[in-house]
């Protein structure tokens, strides 16, 4: 006779609790613990990144084209893979590379969503990544969005980032823009049994 359903759940149910030791061992999933202590750290970021948008290296694509009746481009989408710089210039030494998704998502006016990775590639943040995802209203300004969390010495970050359109040197090939945390990310250093210590790179 076949097993019942129920009693396929309870073996089930018994393989898990078998298991669950040996799972939380194995796995990279941090789990609560009282024996954990966490240090909040803040710290100051600034960078440039580049739009390039000329046919030989682009470093932005649209995949997704909208109709000419649309007004202000609305549903335009574009993936990005942008040099990320310590200056205004390219030539200025790459730290790192930002890369994500963006659209146009407004219809009354020019604001995109953006999805964005900064990824750090050199200097004390080498290895880690902050993540960004909010409305850009590119028209304006000290554009602020939020920095949604990151990897590395960034993990658990929270904070904001501010953009600003450097037009003084951008071209509609060549996009220049400035991007400040100034008062974020928060990041997490967690010490205890359980966790790896790492040294702050802010005292």
């Amino acid at each position: 006779m076949a097993p019942s359903h129920s009693f396929i759940i309870f073996l089930f149910s018994l393989t898990l609790i078998s298991t669950n030791g040996e799972f939380s061992q194995q796995s990279n999933i941090m789990l609560p613990s009282q024996q954990q202590i966490t240090k909040e750290k803040l710290t100051h970021i600034h960078f440039y990144y580049h739009d390039i948008r000329d046919n030989k290296n682009p470093t932005i694509v649209q995949i997704i084209d909208t109709p000419q009746n649309v007004p202000n481009g609305f549903g335009s989408t574009f993936v990005m893979d942008d040099a990320m710089t310590e200056g205004p210039e390219l030539s200025s030494k790459h730290i790192g590379r930002a890369q994500g998704l963006f659209g146009l998502s407004s219809l009354q006016d020019l604001g995109m969503f953006m999805l964005t990775n900064f990824v750090f590639k050199e200097g004390k943040y080498g290895g880690s990544s902050l993540s960004m995802l909010g409305r850009n209203h590119i028209s304006e300004q000290n554009r602020e969005m939020p920095i949604v969390g990151g990897t590395g010495v960034f993990r658990f970050a929270r904070g904001f980032a501010i953009a600003n359109s450097v037009n003084s040197i951008s071209t509609p090939e060549h996009f220049v823009v400035e991007y400040n945390t100034p008062s974020g990310p928060y990041y997490k250093e967690q010490f205890g049994k359980n966790t790896h210590t790492k040294k702050p790179y802010l005292s």
